[in-house]
């Protein structure tokens, strides 16, 4: 597959007051690139999310953005503790964020749901001790 871009962003584990970076670099790069603001709307949403995910529950990792033609990817790939319940995790207000995180107002269990909701198509796959990824795409067609 030949991209139109391909771009990759670390994350760092537990960087609260740098979380969103990466998730407003992404979205200002496809707005300059011509995305519709629905698909951007989308796109947004679960790119926040996952990026936050990155910071609160990983020991870090890289979140890639790639465009084609006929859609945009979204890839999480992290080194962390794994999820040992994907089901679980995937239900609304689940949620295993530290007392940290709930502190400064991470942490709700929505994250993994909103992801879901706005990709067109979502997949994770985590192993324990090793590290989740997950792959959000989202069609330029909307």
């Amino acid at each position: 597959m030949a991209y139109i871009l391909e771009k990759s962003f670390p994350v760092e584990a537990g960087a609260y007051t740098t979380a969103g970076e990466a998730s407003t670099t992404i979205k200002r790069t496809l707005k300059q690139l011509g995305v519709s603001a629905e698909v951007l709307r989308h796109v947004s949403v679960a790119c926040y999310e996952v990026e936050l995910n990155l910071v609160i529950h990983s020991l870090g990792g890289t979140l890639t953005l790639l465009v084609d033609p006929e859609k945009v990817t979204l890839i999480s790939k992290d080194v962390g503790p794994g999820i040992p319940d994907i089901e679980m995790a995937m239900k609304e207000g689940f949620s295993t964020a530290s007392a940290e995180a709930r502190t400064l107002g991470f942490g709700a269990g929505m994250g993994l749901p909103n992801m879901k909701r706005n990709a067109t198509e979502f997949d994770i796959q985590s192993e324990m001790g090793v590290g989740t990824t997950i792959t959000m795409s989202f069609s330029l067609a909307l």
